[in-house]
């Protein structure tokens, strides 16, 4: 009996196995086994090695050697432009990633059209919506006057063989998992099929020296769909991040080779589109009232930028046996760590009271120097109180309860000073002119200034 050369590949994680199961033992995931074929037979001579060739030799540089900076294209989107560094790289693979309907074809649309204002040559290539559609969102963006290429399709080989013969600046290909090539016979949007043409994509970048801008799917878990591998292969990897119920959209750098990781670029969603939004902390603090118990206003970091956001708390008692623990926009891992904190070393128990913590306007705070707002917040709910007008509040808590010192403190209080806050709460070695900075060694100091507060 013939020996079969097919293998079977988890859609999930990329394994693969010898033979079909209804569980991936890599994953754990439940029918996600697809049986895919070799691109060649085994023994052919597309698989057989290759001899050694006496004259291939390993050529060698100095790495001192003085390497120009790459150019950049300046696409007049400045927030983009900031999270990719400066601009876009010719010859740069760069993958998008977001939840359905949180505004990456518009984003990549607007993106395009002040390209090709600034007379570049851009394609964009849709494998979910015909052209006629595409078309009608340009019209409602009122871009449908940019001289902006349009085409519907999912075969690679089409797509190569235009983009060879148009030579492009810049092209989008929306999105990687509808595409196919029929090199291979897997279904499009399987591991094997987004993994082959994410690579010939990347290779044509390379090649050509053209930007190519590929947008992925993501998972329930907000991974981007199919094989790691592709984000290996491309040289920037964007998340466009943001809640449905809220205007404002995150576009965040999780991999960028030609620039910092930690940028993010803010956008807010209109009836025109998405317009760029130049202080983001004047967004996150809209509507926010002084004296409210539990209302703490963070100083934060995102890259170079300060922004100042809105940590809510409230501590109320536990109306079953069990308290609750809900935290929205924060590592709920963090909070049971102040928690623990806040009552071993501060002496304030929270056994029989729900807690619930949210970062308001959405946005999702990642930062240690968190802590001690978050601890301001929890402690001002309890006690019912409010902290002092116009203050802001951030530092790093350690687990024997000590305030450490966080960076770009300067930067981080003159961002609170432009906003009008004259007030900080923040570690000791924190000061600036025009804002009057309470420095706290230690959590405990920041329970009894709340608690001093509550007896006036």
């Amino acid at each position: 009996m013939a020996r079969s050369d097919s293998f079977y590949v988890c859609q999930s994680c990329g394994a693969v196995h010898s033979k079909w199961a209804g569980k991936c033992d890599a994953c754990g995931e439940w029918n996600t086994l697809v049986e895919e074929a070799p691109a060649a037979p085994l023994g052919t001579q597309a698989t057989a090695r290759k001899p050694r060739g006496r004259g291939s030799k390993l050529d060698l540089v100095d790495l001192g050697a003085d390497t120009p900076e790459p150019q950049r294209l300046i696409s007049g989107v400045t927030e983009l432009d900031r999270v990719a560094g400066g601009g876009l790289v010719p010859g740069s693979a760069i993958l998008v990633g977001g939840d359905p309907g949180i505004g990456k074809s518009t984003l990549l649309l607007q993106l395009m059209a002040r390209l090709a204002q600034q007379d570049a040559r851009a394609i964009y290539i849709s494998g979910e919506e015909a052209v006629a559609q595409v078309r009608r969102r340009a019209k409602r963006l009122g871009l449908a006057e940019a001289p902006v290429s349009l085409a519907a399709e999912t075969s690679l080989n089409a797509i190569l063989d235009g983009l060879k013969s148009e030579k492009p600046d810049v092209v989008v290909i929306d999105s990687i998992q509808t595409l196919w090539s029929d090199q291979l016979t897997a279904a499009p949007g399987t591991v094997a099929q987004v993994r082959a043409c994410a690579q010939e994509l990347v290779r044509y970048a390379k090649k050509r020296n053209c930007t190519v801008i590929l947008v992925g799917h993501v998972t329930k878990d907000g991974q981007i769909a199919g094989p790691r591998v592709v984000e290996h292969m491309v040289d920037a990897v964007l998340y466009f991040e943001g809640e449905r119920s809220h205007q404002f959209r995150i576009l965040r750098a999780v991999k960028n080779r030609f620039g910092p990781t930690d940028e993010i670029g803010v956008f807010e969603m209109g009836d025109k589109g998405l317009g760029e939004v130049p202080n983001p902390s004047s967004l996150f603090l809209d509507g926010r009232e002084d004296g409210t118990a539990g209302s703490v206003v963070f100083a934060g970091m995102e890259g170079t930028r300060p922004v100042l956001s809105e940590i809510q708390a409230l501590v109320a008692p536990a109306a079953f046996g069990t308290p609750r623990r809900a935290v929205v926009g924060w590592d709920s891992g963090r909070l049971a760590m102040v928690l623990a904190v806040l009552e071993a070393r501060c002496g304030v128990a929270f056994g029989n009271q729900d807690i619930f913590l949210n970062v308001a306007g959405g946005l999702k705070i990642n930062e240690p120097a968190a802590d001690l707002a978050v601890a301001a917040a929890i402690v001002a709910s309890a006690l019912d109180v409010s902290l002092p007008s116009k203050s802001v509040v951030y530092g790093e808590i350690s687990l024997s309860g000590d305030v450490r010192p966080v960076g770009r403190s300067e930067a981080r209080l003159k961002e609170a000073a432009k906003l009008g806050f004259t007030r900080a709460i923040a570690p000791r070695a924190s000061e600036l002119d025009h804002v009057r900075v309470d420095g706290v060694a230690t959590a405990l100091e920041l329970v009894q200034t709340l608690r001093a507060i509550a007896g006036e």
